[in-house]
């Protein structure tokens, strides 16, 4: 498929770029070299390959969620400059 100008042009100001003639016409052939390759691509027979969502076998890697015991609030309180004896003061910063 060959891109023409105007494509490229709808293209950058759809991606509000200015693009000169010399990066126009640059574009113009590499967009095509693109097109040009996922068309090559498009021929190839994959009938007998497996779909896949990752190039490597993937697991589930997260943990089982369960309870455990946390800090004492009293212990976690002592490092903060101001609290109220359940949670950090801190200065307000919105009117």
């Amino acid at each position: 498929m060959k891109i023409t100008k105007e494509q490229v042009e709808h293209v950058a100001s759809l991606a509000k770029l200015s693009l000169s003639e010399e990066e126009i016409e640059r574009l113009r052939t590499q967009m095509g070299g693109m097109i040009a390759f996922a068309d090559e691509i498009n021929t190839l027979n994959v009938a007998s390959v497996r779909p896949t969502t990752h190039a490597i076998a993937q697991k589930n890697v997260f943990r089982e969620d369960g309870c455990a015991p946390s800090y004492d609030r009293a212990v976690m309180l002592e490092n903060a400059p101001m609290q109220d004896g359940e949670c950090v003061v801190v200065p307000r910063v919105v009117e």
